[in-house]
């Protein structure tokens, strides 16, 4: 079941009432993780910029979407291996501001993944 994502702030997200105070995953299932940012940090220095190892971690088979919110600013971007990544394997991408991307995964259909950046 498709979890709801009620709003997010500099340094948080709440999901079906739960905060967090770290980037997250969202899976096909519902459940939420923990980001994996060192994948992207061992390979750029920054966790602000997604690493194909990262993007190989985030997707699941059978996903058709990535919701992908890039921070409260946008700061965060996908590398373009990981976009490739994600082409190569079908799965449409929206990269949005994360209080964009909120309502956006909230209004997705079908398989949806999503990774959300919750602070810059």
């Amino acid at each position: 079941m498709k979890p709801n994502i009620e709003k997010t702030s500099f340094g948080s997200i709440t999901i079906d009432g739960e905060t967090y105070d770290h980037d997250i995953i969202i899976r096909l299932s519902g459940k939420v993780k923990k980001r994996k940012k060192k994948l992207s940090k061992q390979v750029f220095g920054t966790s602000h910029t997604i690493s194909v190892e990262e993007a190989e971690h985030v997707y699941e088979e059978g996903a058709e979407t990535l919701i992908f919110g890039t921070g409260q600013n946008g700061a965060a971007c996908m590398s373009p291996e990981a976009e490739k990544f994600f082409k190569d394997k079908g799965c449409d991408m929206e990269v949005l501001p994360t209080p964009k991307a909120i309502n956006a995964y909230n209004k997705a259909t079908g398989k949806v993944i999503g990774l959300f950046h919750i602070t810059c």
